[in-house]
């Protein structure tokens, strides 16, 4: 048995796994990789330890069998998760509605709790559950902990988080804003005043976590005030897949017009719309490429890409009064210099001035792209929601 504890962060999708097997208190990744195409006739397991990686092709016909096969190739590199001194697995819930704001460990009650929320969450809490079942009966011995991707929004101040429709039926159904991303947003903002050595008490941010999904909050001496994310990962920033703000009548007419039922455009919404619905192409990588080829669908999906964004740094300026930094994180605001240059351009005035050269500097490590007389200070901070997760189970446990 290691001497030092592990925890496995687990992150379930549909017809796949991310894992990984840290060290909470060093931040140390001893190993980690993904289960792909769970369910299809080949599916494919890797393992990344180090230098080291090694895989199985072959079927996987669901979570468990999945998981079984991280076991397996554990093993046979002579590294048994038995010897690992795993203390906790911890698994990232999307929702978890009104009443989860806190890590909880895995009982049998939570379970059924988080079944009651599938309504909220009908994309996400389904599939997350699969992997926390499957951990409860392959590591039976070892206790799972559930971070909510909702938890660290729970105190928006109501004004923010109540939307303005009739008031009995929000309470009934427990309609308010939510907000999503929240490991991401409160591990980032608090990076961020560990590198700038500060108080984070004192700083007001505006954080951009832009990936396939998007969101942003402002973040007020610790606490978040605002996020773009509502009831469901929707509402905001124009998304990979997701259509972000939309006049809610769309969803009437689509009905009236179009002979949609709810179900069909559900799946429009979040699945062909954003830049996959203008231009055919989600991955940014391709789109840029496009974009750069003169295509006019990317160009305009991009343009609306970044205007919905300078929106929302607007809204969050004017909402906190005095900004200190925009931090920009996750796959796309981690590594693109064209949105992060782009989403900024043109506010000197507002005292955000980005520099070109630092901006285009590649790095995995926490940096300013801003100019030394910039009166904000311009980041990008790497997402780390793993070993944010690995923390709070270790946490919640003790």
């Amino acid at each position: 048995m290691s001497d030092i504890d592990t925890v496995l962060v687990l992150n379930a999708g549909s017809s796949s796994l991310k894992y990984q097997l840290v060290q909470p208190d060093s931040g140390f990744v001893v190993a980690h990789g993904v289960v792909e195409r769970i369910g299809e006739s080949q599916g494919r397991v890797d393992l990344i330890r180090g230098d080291e990686v090694n895989e199985f092709v072959g079927e996987i016909v669901d979570h468990e069998a999945g998981l079984s096969k991280v076991f397996e190739l554990f093993s046979g590199v002579g590294h048994d998760l038995e010897s690992e001194g795993i203390t906790a697995v911890g698994h990232r819930v999307v929702h978890g509605g009104p009443q989860f704001y806190r890590p909880t460990v895995v009982d049998d009650a939570l379970i059924d709790a988080i079944k009651d929320l599938e309504t909220l969450a009908p994309l996400h809490n389904p599939v997350n559950l699969l992997g926390i079942e499957a951990t409860r009966r392959l590591l039976p011995d070892v206790p799972s902990v559930v971070v909510f991707d909702t938890a660290y929004f729970h105190g928006l101040p109501e004004h923010v988080a109540t939307y303005a429709i009739d008031r009995e039926l929000a309470r009934e159904h427990h309609i308010r804003r939510y907000g999503f991303h929240g490991t991401s947003h409160q591990y980032v903002s608090t990076r961020t005043a560990e590198f700038l050595d500060a108080d984070l008490e004192d700083l007001n941010q505006i954080v951009l976590h832009l990936g396939n999904g998007a969101s942003a909050s402002a973040i007020a001496g610790g606490r978040p005030v605002e996020t773009s994310m509502g009831l469901t990962p929707l509402e905001g920033l124009v998304m990979g897949t997701r259509s972000g703000d939309i006049d809610p009548g769309v969803v009437m007419y689509l009905r009236r017009a179009a002979g949609l039922d709810v179900d069909e455009i559900d799946v429009v919404l979040n699945r062909q719309s954003g830049l996959k619905g203008l231009c055919g192409e989600n991955d940014f990588r391709s789109l840029i490429e496009m974009v750069s080829g003169g295509d006019p669908d990317a160009t305009l999906a991009y343009n609306v890409y970044i205007h919905r964004l300078r929106k929302y740094v607007g809204a969050y300026m004017v909402t906190l009064g005095r900004t200190d930094t925009i931090v920009f994180t996750a796959g796309v605001g981690e590594n693109n210099a064209k949105v992060r240059a782009d989403a900024l351009a043109g506010l000197e005035n507002f005292g955000i001035v980005v520099d070109a050269v630092r901006n285009a500097t590649r790095s995995r490590e926490p940096r300013i792209i801003s100019t030394d007389d910039s009166a904000v200070t311009v980041l990008v901070v790497p997402t780390n929601e793993e070993l944010a997760i690995a923390r709070q189970s270790v946490e919640a446990l003790s």
